[in-house]
């Protein structure tokens, strides 16, 4: 059976191969990845291998998935980011050059951590108080 890399659990606990390229996470018996936790919603999230990287996307999950703390609804998840599927941690092992990955990484959905640090008028680099120090 192909591997895909591997979800390892930060506080101990066998890791979990990841067999195929789309793979359904949750509570239900029916998900590809079974999480038997009362706070893991029933189709909690699903990853998806692109361009030889790891996407997750959260499925309006009743306690979110997070990439490296923050709440996300659809991240590139690169080799070694802790992934929080409620409050269960894993970290997320995978090589992208044997996965078929070229180049830079592909783009990444989900700005959130953009949005949480700069407000979209800096971003847009037309941030007022900067220019009012400069005298204009």
């Amino acid at each position: 059976m192909a591997n895909f890399g591997y979800l390892v659990p930060t506080g101990g606990g066998e890791d979990i191969p990841l067999k195929k390229n789309r793979i359904l996470i949750g509570r239900r018996e029916t998900c590809d990845v079974i999480l038997r936790f009362p706070n893991v919603s029933g189709q909690h999230c699903r990853m998806t291998l692109e361009q030889g990287y790891w996407f997750i996307k959260d499925l309006e999950s009743r306690n979110g998935t997070k990439v490296n703390g923050y709440r996300v609804t659809r991240k590139r998840c690169d080799p070694g980011v802790i992934i929080s599927i409620a409050k269960h941690q894993y970290e997320i092992r995978y090589n992208p050059e044997e996965l078929g990955a070229m180049g830079p990484p592909p783009g990444d959905d989900d700005q959130i951590e953009i949005a949480l640090r700069s407000s979209l008028m800096e971003r847009a680099g037309i941030d007022k108080s900067k220019k009012d120090d400069e005298g204009h």
